[in-house]
């Protein structure tokens, strides 16, 4: 598998994230404020809150001595090859205590296509007929499988980690089984079409999503890398939609407006009107 290598270094930031095992650190910037994102906890998640138009990006810290993998999903998507999101597929390579930013959907080893907020039905993944996890950001985690020193001072690679309790099945074995299931159970009903999935959650309240936006240089480069285990190590996760949203559901406090006197009004004093 094509693993991609971070090729910016950035210094570590300070503010808010979401943090697991401290292995990595995911933060939401805005690009066009130069702001990060503040995070607001709501039974046990984190949201931050997007401006619908701004681009943003996705920096990530590796907080570790060693080199990790990073499986970066945006809205269910895997950012890199644009399939529906699964730990196992590929993505970003962090040195030790590496940091970079992520600014858009993978294009090529040169280019990405800008990541922005946008209303839902606008959302990449909602074009793509995938608008049921719209609005979080998502990373899956792996270490680094390390060699072992042995005798005489050479270095061996360890053995594999020991495949799943369920290995995949063969081809033939797989359209055997395929066929009996299908004797088995009833067809399934038609799907709904792409568009007419995105037009049913468009119905809902106007949540953000990200869209695919104009491309720019991002390059990064190619590296091998073997995982320390099949599952992540950890996930990190941040959801995210617009501020009046946020507050509606209850995830930022509505703030108080206070209709107060004001001692100084204006600048001179005005002739009282007529008495009736």
């Amino acid at each position: 598998m094509r693993i991609l290598l971070c090729a910016a270094l950035l210094a570590a930031s300070i503010a808010a994230s979401a943090r697991a095992d401290n292995l990595l650190d995911l933060t939401v910037v805005d690009r066009d404020t130069g702001a990060t994102l503040s995070t607001y906890a709501d039974r046990g998640k984190l949201y931050v809150a997007g401006t619908p138009g701004h681009r943003y990006s996705v920096r990530l810290t590796n907080r570790s001595g060693g080199r990790v993998l990073a499986v970066l999903s945006v809205d269910g998507v895997n950012a890199v090859s644009g399939e529906t999101g699964s730990p196992d597929q590929t993505g970003y390579v962090l040195a030790p205590f590496e940091s970079a930013e992520i600014s858009g959907w993978r294009k090529n080893l040169d280019e990405v296509a800008q990541f922005n907020f946008t209303a839902l039905p606008n959302s990449y993944a909602a074009r793509t007929g995938r608008p049921a996890n719209v609005g979080v950001i998502g990373v899956a985690v792996f270490t680094e499988r390390t060699p072992v020193w042995r005798q005489r001072g050479e270095i061996v690679r360890e053995a594999a980690p020991p495949a799943p309790a369920s290995a995949p099945m063969d081809a033939e074995a797989q359209r055997a089984d395929s066929a009996a299931a299908g004797a088995a159970m009833p067809a399934s009903p038609a799907q709904p079409k792409p568009q007419a999935k995105a037009e049913a959650f468009a119905r809902r309240d106007e949540r953000l999503g990200t869209g695919h936006g104009a491309r720019e240089y991002a390059h990064v480069d190619t590296t091998t890398f073997e995982r320390a285990s099949h599952r992540p190590a950890e996930t990190v996760a941040i959801w995210y939609d617009s501020y009046a949203n946020l507050v509606a559901q209850g995830i930022i406090e509505r703030p108080i407006v206070r209709n107060e006197s004001r001692p100084f009004p204006g600048a001179f004093v005005p002739d009282p009107p007529a008495s009736r």
